[in-house]
């Protein structure tokens, strides 16, 4: 259920005191938002978490005493709250680890201009609303780099005819962490996928999937050439795109996109590069990006598949897909990935058959 209490009591961490002065006054000068308490370290965070029980909170990652890190990890094995990372863009990696922890999203801390403070009032209105569970107590063990084990070279893998595209936002990379390493070393088409996320957090997202994933994550480049057994991520500065030839195109973003990276221009160009043999995937997110996308990939005789509500942090986009009658079928997270193995296994015609059929 989502929250009906009409304020929103956020605690602001951080240990620069302008920056925390800065999210309050942009809190500050909103209806309906409530600055209870400010931590200046992550001991104070847990502290203050317990006693003002706030509906959000905000958090740095390198602070003295108690770590960003340290305090989300504690917070949500004793009394989860939902945490929204608001840290520089140098601490991307770690960023995206603190998700893993249980933070909920990351951005990268506001400015004053009208649109970062929006931005951010957006963020703290929609995550305040977010269920959170708490979350078990990690071993130190669990923070190591797994070891990745060496991969077949992608020159050996088959050819691929379909290219599998996916749109996701709020709780994206939570959910391309577990899909991801669910396909394995040697899937054998190209996996593209449109993140919405702040700028400068990109490449700590694909470093950061590549340590989970044996297949290897890299930033798209303009120019290259889709590989099978590749995943490729959309800069957030620029749209990706690609061309009917299958080479990246990054089109350049407008002050008129409302959403970044674009998750319709790449699922469109998707239908219109590959046909019936592109394959859109929309996932977790909020806003109605990517419903264009896949109706165009439907039309194009493609196959569209949808992330359910229940697997969800925040059903918008894959329900405005849904809705909108673009989806062929819908699924929990922890089915997407033996689903795309079977569109690969069946091809295209015998996938489309098989739901005809009713068979699995």
């Amino acid at each position: 259920m989502m929250m009906t209490r009409q304020t929103i009591r956020v605690l602001i961490t951080d240990d620069s005191g302008m920056a925390r002065g800065l999210l309050r006054a942009i809190l500050e000068d909103e209806p309906g938002i409530e600055v209870v308490g400010e931590a200046c370290n992550g001991s104070e965070a847990v502290t203050l978490a317990a006693s003002l029980r706030p509906d959000l909170i905000t958090m740095d990652l390198n602070m003295p005493v108690m770590t960003g890190m340290q305090a989300i990890e504690e917070i949500m094995h004793t009394k989860a709250v939902p945490i929204l990372v608001v840290s520089s863009e140098s601490d991307a990696e770690k960023a995206y680890e603190a998700l893993r922890l249980g933070a909920l999203e990351v951005m990268s801390k506001p400015d004053y201009s009208p649109e970062e403070a929006a931005e951010f009032v957006a963020k703290v209105r929609l995550l305040a609303g977010v269920p959170v569970i708490t979350h078990l107590r990690r071993r130190m063990a669990d923070f190591v780099t797994p070891v990745i084990r060496p991969v077949e070279p992608l020159a050996t893998l088959p050819n691929y005819r379909q290219v599998f595209a996916i749109a996701s936002s709020t709780g994206g990379p939570q959910a391309l962490a577990s899909l991801l390493p669910a396909l394995g070393a040697h899937f054998p088409a190209p996996v593209l996928i449109a993140q919405h996320m702040s700028d400068g957090f990109v490449e700590g997202m694909a470093h950061w999937l590549s340590t989970l994933c044996l297949m290897p994550v890299k930033v798209a480049e303009e120019g290259e050439v889709l590989q099978p057994g590749q995943v490729y991520v959309s800069p957030s500065e620029q749209h990706l795109t690609i061309s009917r030839s299958h080479r990246v195109v990054l089109a350049k973003r407008t002050e008129k996109d409302i959403y970044r990276p674009s998750c319709d221009a790449l699922l469109t160009s998707v239908a219109e590069a590959y046909g019936k043999n592109a394959i859109g995937i929309i996932m977790t997110g909020m806003g109605r990006d990517g419903s264009k996308g896949m109706a165009a990939i439907h039309q194009q005789g493609g196959i569209t598949l949808a992330q359910d509500e229940a697997s969800s942090v925040i059903y918008g986009m894959n329900q405005e897909a849904v809705n909108a009658g673009v989806v062929d079928k819908v699924l929990p997270l922890a089915e997407l990935a033996m689903e795309m193995q079977h569109i690969i296994d069946l091809k295209p015609e015998g996938w489309r058959a098989s739901q005809q059929r009713g068979t699995p």
